[in-house]
């Protein structure tokens, strides 16, 4: 029986300046499939979110362990998914304390976060820290798909100025470093994210955009006629799992173009955040259009490694939406104050029930042996436990997702404190295909994952 597949993974839909990628179909799986033969496994995709600031530690962590744990206050949002979720405790990052160099643990702890390194103190050109989590996956497997990794956020990034007691803003803005001297910005308008997953490059892109900005055209427009050939090929499965996706597709798209009309909002809560045109004012709105996008590159495998930032570190950007009108660096020297402490707790479930939206658009992607969720390894946390301390010890760290069956899930796990993330960093590189000797400060491979 023929082995190959009918249509090829890299099939995409072409039209001017356009290229929309497709999602896993039945098409593109071989065709002894059919007659009962193991599936190909699809591939593990990981992604890691960072908050600010800290976190309210006694509404983030479980009571119980192992198996035998309930869901805490803070991640209340994700409870359906208990059994999909793995929480860590006693992971350490040790280059984000002091080691000598007095204040600057906001600075020192976002660049350590996916690094492991201690950075150098200066607010100046000479930035030293190291190659982060997802530039090392991305330099050995990047090649496989579109795009090597997308580094992603709410806030611009910067690359210059004193942030954080001499420490300078690159450090505190950014969490990808392609090297120990070159930290990427990450991009915060989801309509260039829109246009970097479905546009050509260069001069084809100008002429695209141009294109439907004149005639109010959807990108699907342009690339209709392969549409319709495609979806005749395709069997009944197949074509419902098509017009799904460009559903989606078209519909976070006139999400971007409301985002244009509305413009900038009169009463916006946060004037210290301009934005640029494209860029939703509300948090919870450009939060979800960038997870949206996030789906949709992970469905189409056009990357498998992403970094987010909800916030650069030490940020003072307050939450009406979940009534914490002060300032959330300013909340998080609470001095063991009830009232502070219970508003850090708000602003902490808030950004959990965004990351519930996106963990539930994974959950409802079907793959051929479960869901891209299963094939997916998201981790979220601070690389600062309690932010009144200041701590780099016990951090808040959550992993959701099977990584392709090979993490037991569903457990809280407490590891001997001062085991160092950039262990289970290792463990997850192995998970993607992308395994190495050392990183950071890790001594070894996080184990215990898988059982």
């Amino acid at each position: 029986m023929n082995s190959q597949p009918k249509l090829s993974r890299r099939t995409v839909l072409r039209g001017l300046g356009t290229v929309v990628a497709l999602p896993l179909l039945e098409a593109m799986l071989p065709n002894t499939l059919l007659a009962g033969a193991a599936p190909s496994k699809p591939p593990v995709r990981m992604a890691f979110f960072s908050i600010p600031n800290g976190v309210n530690l006694e509404r983030w962590t479980p009571q119980g362990e192992g198996a035998q744990w309930e869901v805490p206050a803070t991640m209340q949002a994700l409870a359906r998914y208990k059994s999909e979720m793995l929480v860590l405790g006693g992971m350490t990052l040790n280059g984000g304390r002091p080691l000598g160099d007095g204040a600057g643990d906001h600075a020192r702890s976002a660049a350590s976060f996916l690094t492991g390194a201690h950075p150098a103190k200066t607010s100046g050109a000479d930035i030293k820290n190291g190659q982060s989590i997802d530039q090392a996956a991305a330099e050995r497997i990047g090649s496989l798909t579109r795009f090597p990794s997308l580094e992603l956020g709410i806030e611009r990034s910067a690359q210059a100025g004193n942030c954080d007691s001499g420490y300078s803003c690159a450090y505190s803005s950014n969490i990808a470093w392609r090297s120990e001297t070159s930290p990427l910005a990450k991009e915060i308008d989801p309509r260039a994210v829109f246009d970097r997953l479905f546009g050509e490059v260069g001069a084809e892109l100008d002429k695209s955009r141009a294109k439907r900005d004149k005639y109010r055209k959807s990108i699907l427009d342009f690339v209709q006629e392969d549409a319709k050939g495609l979806h005749r090929q395709l069997g009944i499965s197949d074509q419902r799992k098509l017009d799904e996706y460009l559903y989606a597709v078209r519909e976070i798209e006139q999400r971007l173009v409301r985002v244009d009309k509305l413009g900038q909002s009169k009463d916006d809560e946060s004037p210290n955040y301009p934005r640029p045109v494209g860029v939703p004012r509300d948090f919870s709105d450009h939060v979800r259009l960038m997870f949206d996008l996030i789906a949709l590159a992970f469905q189409t495998d056009s990357t498998r490694v992403i970094s987010f930032m909800y916030a650069n570190e030490g940020s003072n950007r307050s939450y009406p939406a979940a009534e914490v009108r002060e300032g959330h660096h300013q909340l998080s020297h609470h001095g063991r104050d009830k009232e502070k402490l219970e508003k850090i707790g708000r602003i902490d479930k808030y950004h959990l029930d965004e990351f519930a939206y996106l963990v539930d658009k994974l959950a409802q992607i079907k793959e051929p042996n479960g869901t891209l969720l299963d094939n997916s390894m998201l981790m979220i946390g601070s690389g600062i436990g309690d932010g009144d301390r200041h701590n780099h010890e016990n951090l808040p760290i959550l992993l959701v997702g099977r990584g392709g069956g090979t993490i037991k899930t569903g457990r809280h796990v407490r590891y001997p404190t001062e085991t160092p993330l950039t262990n289970l960093y290792r463990a997850m590189l192995e998970r993607v295909g992308a395994p190495v000797k050392a990183f950071g400060d890790s001594t070894g491979v996080l184990e215990g994952l898988d059982s």
